[in-house]
C-alpha cells in the first residue's frame, strides 16, 4: 500500500460537513469520488477532524491508502490530477508520501481554527464571516475568550455527540486579533469536540454583550453540564486553519 497525505482547502457552504452522511453531499465523499476517477480505485480518506456543515478549511489534512500499482502519478502532480476532478470549492493544495502507519486524525499534535467576525456587513464576506447584528464590547469579548485556555472538560461548551468518549481538551491558545475591519479569533488545541469552537465564540459574545458576567462563563465551563447556556456562533465564520504533526508535514505551506 502507498499512503498519501493530502492538504485540503474547501468552502463548506454547499456541503453537509466533512464526513460522509446519508442526507447530502459531504467534502469527504466528493474527494473520494475524485480519488476513484484519478487512481481507478475506491478508497476511504480519513481527515484530521470533522468540520460541520458550513464550516470551511484552509489546512485540513487527510490520508488515503492506495493499492500497489494504482499510484503512477508523480508526487508533485498528485494535487493537480485530483483537482481536475474536484469542484471549484474544494482544492487539494499539496500531497506527499507518508509511512503506512500515518493517521491524519490520531497522529495530529494540535489543530488550529480561525473564527472571523467582521465589523460591518459585506456581500463579499457573508459566507466567510459573522457580522453580529447587535453591538458588543470588544475588550470584554477578548477577555472572555481567555477563560477557555488550558485543560478543561468542555461538556458544557459543546454539542452532544454520542460517539464522544471524553470532553477533555487542552486549549493551548484562544486569542483575539483586531484588524481594521474584522476580528480574528485563533483557537489552538490538542483536540476539539463537536461544536466546541462555535460554543466558545458564542459564550464569549454573550459576555461581550453584558448578558452574563466573565465569572458566569468560568462557572459554566467548570460545571461540566450541558445546559443550553452556551449559544453557538454561526458556522460560516469558522475555518480549520492548520493541523500540526510531529513529522512537520505541510508546516511550510501558507496559513492564516
Amino acid at each position: 500500500m502507498t499512503t498519501l497525505a493530502l492538504l485540503i482547502e474547501y468552502e463548506g457552504t454547499n456541503y453537509v460537513g466533512w464526513q460522509t452522511q446519508p442526507n447530502g453531499q459531504s467534502v469527504q465523499q466528493t474527494i473520494e469520488i475524485a480519488i476513484k476517477e484519478t487512481f481507478g480505485v475506491h478508497q476511504q480518506i480519513i481527515g484530521s477532524g470533522r468540520t460541520d456543515s458550513g464550516v470551511h478549511a484552509r489546512g485540513q489534512v487527510a490520508h488515503v491508502q492506495l493499492p500497489e500499482g494504482s499510484h503512477r502519478i508523480p508526487m508533485d502532480k498528485v494535487h493537480v490530477a485530483l483537482n481536475t476532478h474536484l469542484p471549484r470549492d474544494i482544492r487539494v493544495r499539496a500531497a506527499c508520501g507518508v509511512t503506512e502507519e500515518f493517521h491524519a486524525r490520531f497522529d495530529a499534535l494540535s489543530r488550529e481554527y480561525i473564527y472571523v467576525i467582521t465589523k460591518q456587513a459585506s456581500v463579499f464576506s457573508r459566507t466567510f464571516a459573522w457580522t453580529p447584528e447587535l453591538p458588543f464590547d470588544a475588550a470584554r469579548f477578548a477577555e472572555a475568550t481567555r477563560v477557555f485556555e488550558g485543560l478543561h472538560d468542555f461538556t458544557a461548551i459543546s454539542k452532544h455527540n454520542p460517539s464522544t468518549g471524553s470532553y477533555m481538551c487542552n486549549v493551548e491558545l484562544c486569542s483575539v486579533e483586531e484588524h481594521a475591519d474584522r476580528f480574528l479569533v485563533r483557537i489552538r488545541a490538542d483536540r476539539f469536540v463537536y461544536g466546541m469552537c462555535r460554543a466558545i465564540i458564542g459564550t464569549a459574545m454573550t459576555v461581550a454583550r453584558g448578558k452574563i458576567k466573565y465569572s458566569d462563563a468560568e462557572t459554566l465551563l467548570a460545571s461540566g453540564v450541558r445546559s443550553g447556556q452556551a449559544p453557538l456562533a454561526p458556522p460560516q465564520g469558522l475555518v480549520l486553519n492548520h493541523v500540526r504533526y510531529r513529522s512537520g508535514i505541510f508546516d511550510d505551506e501558507k496559513y492564516f
